[in-house]
């Protein structure tokens, strides 16, 4: 392997590894925030306080995931001065503010008011103590929203023009920035990843519970862990409706600034009028037509522009209009990672969506979810896996979105090959990629550990509230 080749490594394992905390975090913050609503209006109306104590064990598992998520990240940003200076230097101005809008304002409006939720739950007016949650929900849409503007630059360079005499990136109007094209088709599709991951986890939460045989059917904890679980299942099965809906507007979008991406998901080599989408398919290294393929006639037409009938250019054509635009060179991406990364994307989230309908058919109609039942032990031995498929759909979604923009960096502006650090060994960046890699499996063990606390512990109990202090005219009363 070269420099390059280990540093881009080093990166993916750092990205990567974070982005698992982070649709959870922005997810877990959405459920506590609606279930902490339809708790305060189910008490004003005489009701239990089962979804209280649902609030607050998503809540525990929120600030668990929150917290390693904080550490993550901050290694992630790091890697752009440690091992990517030279595209720090060309990209920093452009960058620079989205980093500092999403540290100063979302990162500490969450962190600020995480923490005001947490210690003010017996201090707090309940309207007050719910608005809490709801900024800390509202925060991490406007990070993730901020920092998808950053990455959608590298996608569909946008707001910026090129100083002559440095030769580095300017921001021009941030509006313009945050407004890209791909930014507005990205966002919703990434919440709607996130929404998956966090209902899948609650889900498995709740069925977790259901089927170990704990809770007779007739107790409160048993009907609020069925809640927990069919909420998650409703949370999952949405975010997965939304994700098809907004990945086909950001695959449309994709195709119109970076249409090799998508002639690279097919592994499309000639222009094609009707372009098939392949289920499956199979082809020796090195040749462009496969040997066996499952196809769907047209759909990849549809995925690019909308219609069974239109032309998608093909990887050859577009190679050479980039060696005619660009200059020579190879800009062709690794075929086979973005064919699989993309068929798996799509797979791993379907399965996610089919099994979250499996648990809401099985306990319709306020069926008790019996642990005899066939589908329900099915479930049970998922549980474990339960989390992870849309937490594997959303990094095989990033997988391909990187890596099928490759050569680049920025996309026609910077190519990856430039930006790595100066200077930089070998052993330099082994030996921090093997530092990361030890810190993150330490991190790994320690949410797992504390996230199965919580869960085994069940359903946590609601603090009981302050006490009201004592008036002059309740100590007089007292003493007379």
């Amino acid at each position: 392997m070269t420099i390059e080749d280990l540093t881009r490594v080093q990166f993916a394992v750092t990205t990567l590894y974070h982005y698992l905390f982070v649709p959870l975090s922005i997810s877990l913050a959405l459920f506590t925030a609606v279930l902490q609503t339809a708790h305060l209006r189910r008490t004003r109306r005489g009701g239990d306080d089962t979804y209280g104590r649902l609030s607050l064990l998503v809540g525990k598992l929120l600030m668990t995931t929150f917290a390693v998520g904080v550490v993550t990240g901050l290694v992630q940003e790091f890697q752009f001065g440690l091992s990517w200076s030279s595209f720090a230097r060309f990209y920093g101005d452009v960058f620079g503010p989205t980093l500092a809008v999403e540290g100063m304002l979302a990162f500490f409006l969450e962190a600020t008011f995480l923490g005001l939720w947490w210690f003010g739950r017996d201090r707090l007016p309940a309207l007050v103590h719910l608005a809490t949650i709801w900024i800390v929900a509202v925060g991490t849409a406007i990070s993730a929203f901020v920092i998808l503007a950053a990455n959608s630059f590298m996608q569909n360079p946008v707001a910026y023009t090129i100083d002559d005499e440095t030769g580095r990136a300017r921001l021009g109007d941030f509006s313009d920035l945050l407004l890209n094209e791909v930014n507005l088709a990205a966002f919703p599709h990434t919440y709607a990843g996130a929404v998956m991951a966090g209902g899948a986890l609650v889900m498995a939460v709740g069925v977790w519970h259901l089927l170990r045989g704990r809770y007779a059917e007739d107790t409160a904890e048993f009907a609020a862990f069925r809640t927990l679980s069919r909420f998650g299942a409703w949370a999952t099965l949405a975010g997965g409706g939304f994700v098809a809906v907004s990945g086909d507007v950001l695959g449309k979008v994709i195709t119109q600034v970076q249409p090799m991406k998508m002639a690279a998901a097919e592994a499309l080599y000639r222009t094609t009028t009707g372009a098939p989408f392949s289920i499956f398919s199979y082809a020796p290294l090195g040749s462009d037509r496969p040997t066996f393929s499952l196809e769907v006639p047209g759909f990849l037409s549809f995925l690019a522009k909308g219609s069974f009938s239109a032309q998608v250019l093909g990887i050859k054509d577009l190679q050479d209009a980039y060696a005619a635009r660009f200059g020579p060179g190879d800009y062709v991406p690794q075929i086979p990672v973005a064919f699989w990364s993309f068929r798996l994307m799509i797979g791993v989230g379907m399965f996610a969506v089919l099994v979250a309908a499996a648990h809401l058919w099985v306990s319709r109609k306020s069926r008790p979810l019996r642990p005899d039942h066939r589908l329900a032990q099915g479930l049970l031995w998922s549980v474990g896996l339960l989390p992870l498929l849309p937490l594997a759909a959303n990094s095989f979604g990033w997988i391909f979105t990187e890596t099928a923009r490759q050569p680049w960096l920025v996309f026609g502006l910077f190519q990856t090959a430039d930006g790595v650090s100066p200077g930089l060994t070998f052993a330099e960046v082994a030996t921090s990629l093997a530092a990361f890699t030890a810190v993150y499996g330490a991190l790994a063990v320690v949410w797992v550990k504390l996230a199965v606390r919580l869960v085994h512990k069940g359903l946590p109990e609601l603090p009981a509230p302050a006490p009201a202090a004592a008036t002059a005219d309740d100590e007089f009363v007292t003493s007379y």
